[in-house]
């Protein structure tokens, strides 16, 4: 097991593992340098905030204050904003090879709109010989703030150049998802999975139902235990390389993608990757839970750490 970071968005550029014969391949997509992170559309691997998601109407009031952000996808404010932690330098604050490394950066009072001094931290650690650790932490200094990281990996168990995704079997351990308008943007509502084509309660392939959504899966589903327990969120297969990704998160959400708009991105070693070419299992905060006060909070105060953890862990069998 190893993999390849940059300080640009803290990204993962490619995390490689064995399949059931001992094979290495790179599971995630991605760029080949740097310079393609800094033109991409997508946030391949990269570390998304101050929040990640979607804010309606780029905007949120806070102890009586309206603030009003710069919208990066229609009228509303998506990953962070134009410039958002995927897109800054950040600093190499720890390194140990074959173990870990640390990134931090300083977010300033204003920066895309977003209240107050943000000190953030995450932390990739290799454990074992098949897990791979994730913390992120963010510390305010000065004025309370919405925090809501997230890691924007696209997964292929397969291989990042091998097809797409939509034989993968994945079990997700929710029951509710958050619904969206046709601006991706919750309705407030909190509904329950069963018997609709978000129900992967039971593990299935990805493709038995995604034609019945329009494009295919983006929604965030309320995982068991919400909203502090730590607990498993996800399970992926894939039978052909016999890879298996389960995925244990302490937060209340979960963000399934699959690629919906790629189309013919050119990526790391010569390839191409086509519509639903990865999956993304983002563990996260519910989206625009800024303007929805039923939802579990974001809003971190000085004195107060925000901290997330996602444990991923990779086995390979028949």
């Amino acid at each position: 097991m190893s993999m390849k970071v940059t300080n640009y968005g803290a990204t993962m550029m490619s995390f490689k593992v064995p399949d059931k014969n001992g094979n290495i391949d790179d599971i995630i997509l991605g760029f080949d340098s740097v310079d393609g992170y800094k033109n991409d559309t997508t946030y391949f691997g990269a570390i998304v905030g101050r929040v990640a998601n979607r804010i309606g109407k780029a905007q949120f009031k806070l102890d009586g204050k309206l603030y009003k952000l710069p919208p990066n996808d229609g009228k509303n404010m998506l990953h962070g904003g134009a410039k958002g932690f995927s897109e800054v330098i950040w600093k190499v604050q720890e390194y140990e090879p074959d173990s870990h490394i640390t990134f931090t950066y300083e977010s300033f009072d204003g920066e895309e709109g977003f209240p107050g001094k943000l000190s953030v931290s995450v932390t990739y650690m290799l454990v074992g010989t098949n897990k791979l650790k994730v913390k992120m932490t963010a510390t305010p200094h000065d004025k309370a703030t919405p925090v809501n990281l997230a890691l924007h990996t696209y997964w292929n168990l397969g291989g990042h150049k091998s097809g797409d995704i939509l034989s993968h079997i994945l079990k997700i351990y929710g029951r509710e998802i958050t619904p969206v308008n046709n601006e991706l943007i919750p309705t407030g509502k909190i509904v329950p999975v069963k018997g609709t084509p978000y129900d992967f309660l039971e593990p299935h392939k990805i493709s038995c139902r995604i034609n019945e959504l329009p494009g295919g899966y983006d929604i965030n589903y309320v995982l068991e235990g919400c909203p502090a327990e730590y607990k498993k969120a996800a399970e992926v297969h894939e039978n052909v390389k016999g890879r298996t990704l389960e995925l244990w998160t302490n937060q209340p959400g979960l963000q399934f993608y699959t690629s919906n708009m790629f189309d013919g991105v050119k990526g790391k070693d010569g390839s191409v990757y086509p519509r639903h070419a990865a999956l993304c299992l983002e563990t996260q905060g519910f989206p625009d839970s800024v303007n929805h006060p039923k939802f579990p909070s974001q809003i971190v105060r000085p004195g107060e750490t925000y901290e997330q953890i996602m444990v991923f862990r990779f086995t390979a069998s028949e």
